[in-house]
């Protein structure tokens, strides 16, 4: 079931809906998108057709950011809020329960590495068949590559645009497998940016750990997020 925000639509599921939903489109045996939205997103497509475009024509589009939680929560819609770290790292779980081949691409390539050193040793059998750092300019080059390999999960940690441009390449381009954009995921994985507590997770609170943590971050929050919101209290008394 989906809602509309703005002028994008948003999959109102469960966490483990979620990941059902996923497992799903893996099986279809068709290049798929998972997009894993937030208010720099919303901004971003709200300037960019293109990416408006890429965001809209998204199989899944699942709510990542605690601030669009927020703003359909202002317009009397209620849904979990899925961390895009949490849903990758299931299914990445269940992946190697169903013997799915996997890809990683992104990230610095020592942080790519030490990544995926940590998820084989922690997650029994899953099957990495291809990765590779997210310093690339031939696109085709590796969508090449990654047809050789057919991953049935693809995870791309290159930032946003630049990763659901890539992946709208690769959906188009190849003939299978499921692609999420995973933004800085990896350098948790990897064990070079430790993630907030659980409580701080629990209450919403990761992106403020995150800006405090990672002060660079903090023009990408603010003034975004509280613009965001209010824009969000504007619209329920406009639609």
């Amino acid at each position: 079931m989906r809602t509309k925000l703005f002028n994008l639509e948003i999959d109102t599921l469960s966490f483990s809906d979620a990941i059902d939903c996923a497992i799903g489109l893996i099986e279809q045996q068709k290049a798929s998108q998972v997009v894993t939205i937030n208010p720099e997103m919303f901004e971003t497509a709200n300037h960019d057709i293109n990416f408006h475009k890429i965001v809209d024509e998204a199989e899944l589009i699942i709510p990542d950011g605690i601030g669009v939680k927020i703003a359909l929560r202002i317009n009397g819609i209620n849904v979990d809020r899925i961390p895009g770290i949490d849903f990758a790292h299931e299914l990445l779980i269940k992946s190697a329960k169903n013997n799915y081949p996997v890809a990683i691409i992104g990230a610095k390539e020592e942080v790519l590495s030490k990544a995926v050193d940590k998820l084989k040793k922690e997650i029994k059998d899953l099957n990495i068949v291809y990765s590779h750092n997210g310093y690339f300019d031939n696109d085709n080059e590796i969508l090449d590559e990654l047809s050789s390999k057919s991953p049935k999960l693809i995870l791309i940690a290159m930032g946003s645009p630049r990763q659901e441009e890539f992946i709208y390449k690769a959906k188009n381009t190849l003939n299978s497998g499921l692609f999420i954009g995973i933004g800085g995921s990896l350098d948790v994985w990897s064990g070079n940016l430790k993630r907030a507590p659980k409580i701080i997770q629990k209450l919403g609170l990761e992106w403020l750990y995150r800006t405090l943590s990672q002060p660079s971050r903090f023009k990408r929050i603010f003034p975004t997020l509280p613009l965001f919101i209010i824009k969000a209290i504007k619209y329920k008394f406009t639609k």
